[in-house]
């Protein structure tokens, strides 16, 4: 008989009076669901060791990476304020289906809430909010059929770099709301990272470049 599922590892990259940034797994949702059994998440196992820890932005339960969390409300504040103003710089690192003909681009598609099947999002030139999302190329493996992309989201829109990548054919392996049955199948996981964030320290007005490479 299987003894209860390990939980999955708290990894802390960066720890100081004003913030932390953790290193969220695949598979834990960044803040709590409704219900008891959606109350583990990385903000709750953040804040059993830093209790006045509260999360500025989230990554979907599938992504993994890079998470920032403001030590109390005037940093909270400071922090979500630099992300609205779009002053965090962030990448994400991705294995997407099939090979694209360019070494880089971007994406520039409207986005929206697909209310009649959420949690999707999807494109909509009438409705949707304007979102924008740079990539290039780091590998192409021809055999495999697939290609590793940075990725650069100007916007944050729910789901941007998924239902981006989908709507140019590329969706990302392991996607099981955005992909086709075999781009599915193909890796046990969403293959999506937050491998870099670069931001101003609330306190002290020094840069930060904090980096988590891709676990696949």
């Amino acid at each position: 008989m299987n003894g209860p599922a390990q939980p999955l590892p708290l990894h802390l990259v960066h720890v100081d009076e004003s913030m932390i940034v953790a290193d969220k797994p695949s598979g834990l949702l960044s803040v709590p669901g409704r219900g008891p059994d959606k109350a583990d998440c990385l903000a709750a196992r953040v804040q059993a060791l830093y209790p006045e820890a509260l999360s500025v932005h989230r990554l979907d339960m599938d992504t993994s990476g890079l998470i920032v969390l403001g030590r109390g409300p005037a940093m909270h504040r400071a922090l979500s304020m630099a992300f609205e103003q779009r002053q965090v710089h962030k990448a994400y690192e991705a294995v997407v289906d099939g090979l694209l003909a360019d070494d880089e681009g971007e994406v520039d598609l409207p986005l929206i809430a697909d209310w009649p099947n959420r949690p999707r999002q999807m494109v909509s030139h009438t409705l949707g909010k304007p979102s924008l999302t740079r990539w290039r190329v780091m590998a192409r493996d021809a055999a495999a059929g697939r290609t590793r992309l940075a990725l650069f989201p100007v916007t944050g829109r729910s789901h941007q770099l998924r239902v981006h990548l989908a709507a140019i054919g590329h969706a990302i392996l392991g996607d099981d709301l955005y992909a086709s049955p075999q781009a599915l199948a193909a890796a046990p996981r969403l293959l999506l990272h937050a491998t870099t964030l670069e931001l101003t320290h609330p306190a002290s007005g020094q840069a930060l470049h904090l980096i988590s490479p891709a676990p696949f």
